[in-house]
């Protein structure tokens, strides 16, 4: 009769009863929990890669508000530097009978003009330019410059064009820029 090690080691007194069935327990747990450790899969779980990919999304929300959030402020900015340009150098403005013309955004508007501010936007040396919904006249220098912020700001600038080609039968004809109707 074979004894099983079990009951041996309980016959000779070496184990008790109690510590030979705790062993046994642990060695059944192990041996249940060997196969699930086989069977899992290697690298993240479903959850895991979901929250990560909720983190990405969110980290890609986040950055696109940040550069929207930036992108306003540098043109809140562009416009506080065209509206200062606008009040260093605006000309006075006058009030006439006489109005000069111009077309903005499709619509012909217009300003009081003397003779001496219609002859400098004619020639170039003064530009039209909208800042905060009104018109205001600036130097040719400075509409230069606000239109390098904003180039929907000038609205109107007259630049010198070259000079009439020499086979041209009409050079001899000035057509007047101020003609009135």
């Amino acid at each position: 009769m074979s004894l099983s090690l079990r009951e041996q080691l309980l016959k000779v007194g070496l184990v008790s009863e109690k510590r030979a069935l705790q062993v046994e327990r642990e060695q059944n747990q192990q041996q249940f929990k060997a196969p699930r450790d086989k069977k899992r899969p290697q690298g993240p779980s479903p959850q895991q890669l979901a929250a990560q990919r909720a983190q990405a999304e969110k980290a890609a929300h986040d950055a696109e508000l940040n550069r929207r959030k930036q992108e306003k402020a540098e043109r809140k900015a562009r416009f506080a530097q065209i509206k200062q340009l606008v009040e260093q150098n605006q000309v006075a403005r006058v009030e006439s009978d006489d109005f000069y013309n111009f077309v903005d955004g499709g619509k012909i508007k217009r300003v009081p003009v003397n003779p001496e501010l219609r002859q400098r936007l004619i020639s170039g040396e003064l530009a039209i330019v909208r800042n905060e919904g009104r018109y205001a006249f600036v130097p040719a220098a400075t509409a230069a410059d606000i239109r390098a912020r904003v180039e929907r700001a000038v609205i109107h600038h007259n630049v010198a064009s070259a000079a009439p080609d020499s086979d041209d039968p009409y050079k001899d004809f000035v057509v007047p820029d101020d003609l009135v109707w």
